[in-house]
């Protein structure tokens, strides 16, 4: 048997692909939702009420028990459902949103 090919039979074997991912992401520490206060409701639906299209804004919100950090130019404003769109990819839920700055 050929060195090359011998080498094989001894390489790892994964039978579960992408198991070792998942189990890596269930390990991972989750945030709990924090409720804001009052007045940081109040000063963050004035942020709110002067965001408009194509404006670059820094939005920090909640989403799969983790608070994420986005940066990007709002695309669309949907006050229907209550949804924010940041560069026609992200879709946030207003009342996930703890934290908005204009860039």
């Amino acid at each position: 048997m050929v060195r090359a090919s011998r080498a094989k039979l001894f390489l790892p074997f994964d039978a579960l692909k992408g198991f070792n991912e998942a189990l890596k992401e269930r390990e991972a520490e989750y945030e709990e939702r924090k409720e804001l206060a009052e007045d940081a409701c109040e000063e963050l639906e004035m942020q709110l009420n002067r965001v408009e299209r194509d404006t670059k804004v820094k939005i920090k919100y909640y989403k799969n028990k983790r608070y994420i950090t986005l940066v990007g130019k709002i695309t669309n404003i949907d006050y229907m459902k209550k949804k924010i769109q940041i560069d026609e990819q992200y879709n946030i839920n207003v009342c996930d949103i703890i934290d908005i700055k204009v860039l």
